[in-house]
């Protein structure tokens, strides 16, 4: 039986891969987008706000999207709908090139 040890090094171990899943594929996204409850990479990003304050939420679409998640054993999503009456977060990503380091400049 595996104790508590056992269970935290291989969560560690999954976050890891999950890193560096994130970062081989940060290059293919638009946007991050973070919620109260999931952090997303995706190429489309619709966000729309609903009601009235201070009942007011968000719906939230993504197209194109990679859920950082370590229990899912499929992070690409073509899209997800999110609704939430917590802050989302959208940021627009630099340009590949930026990204990638092609476009900085050289001295």
């Amino acid at each position: 039986m595996a104790g508590p040890e056992d269970l935290e090094r291989y969560e560690t171990e999954i976050e890891l891969q999950l890193y560096h899943e994130y970062k081989a594929v940060l290059p293919m996204f638009r946007y991050v987008v973070e919620t109260e409850r999931r952090f997303y990479l995706a190429n489309e990003v619709k966000l729309e706000p609903k009601g009235e304050a201070p009942n007011n939420w968000f719906e939230l679409e993504l197209t194109d999207a990679w859920v950082w998640d370590m229990y899912r054993p499929a992070r690409f999503v073509a899209s997800v709908k999110v609704v939430t009456f917590r802050d989302v977060n959208v940021e627009e990503l630099p340009e590949k090139e930026d990204i990638l380091g092609g476009g900085m400049p050289t001295s």
